[in-house]
């Protein structure tokens, strides 16, 4: 097999994550839909923004950034060092949750979108990222159980249409 990415260099990286951003962006809008037609509030968080107390910021973030109840995280891989990547973030995210906690509850549930090319390669990758998640792991297939299987649906202001 040959590895693009070693074999032309850096205008295959860059191509690759020009279009990362594009692959990307059609599992943030389905996510977007979901929410809306759920009259869902919820905030899209950029790249440079922050959110006190994580260090870390999430795709996605149920109420609002200052109180925190849900949080998404969307990837799209093509490969399993990308899915590892993610799979380290939602874990460090679920300990977060967790942190200063003596009971079983969270600060915030940990919710996970994912696009599963890469994700079929590493079944140990697979499991840490259902764990880490309580098993609140979803794909393009079956994301319309969002609302209904996770803390989203107390959000919920109107019915699915």
């Amino acid at each position: 097999m040959l590895l693009y990415e070693r074999y032309l260099g850096c205008p295959f990286a860059a191509h690759r994550d020009s279009v990362g951003d594009i692959v990307g962006g059609v599992l943030e809008s389905a996510i977007e839909r979901i929410l809306y037609e759920n009259g869902i509030g919820y905030r899209k968080m950029g790249r440079a923004e922050r959110i006190p107390g994580l260090d870390q910021v999430p795709d996605f973030v149920i109420s609002d950034e200052f109180n925190p109840r849900v949080v998404i995280e969307a990837k799209v891989t093509e490969d399993d060092g990308r899915a590892r990547d993610k799979v380290t973030r939602v874990q460090h995210l679920a300990a977060l949750a967790m942190e200063g906690r003596s009971s079983g509850q969270s600060k915030f549930q940990v919710v996970a979108v994912i696009a599963v090319r890469g994700f079929k390669v590493r079944r140990e990758d697979m499991k840490k990222l259902l764990i880490a998640t309580r098993g609140k792991v979803f794909t393009l297939r079956n994301l319309e159980w969002l609302v209904v299987n996770t803390r989203v649906g107390g959000f919920r202001t109107r019915q699915e249409a």
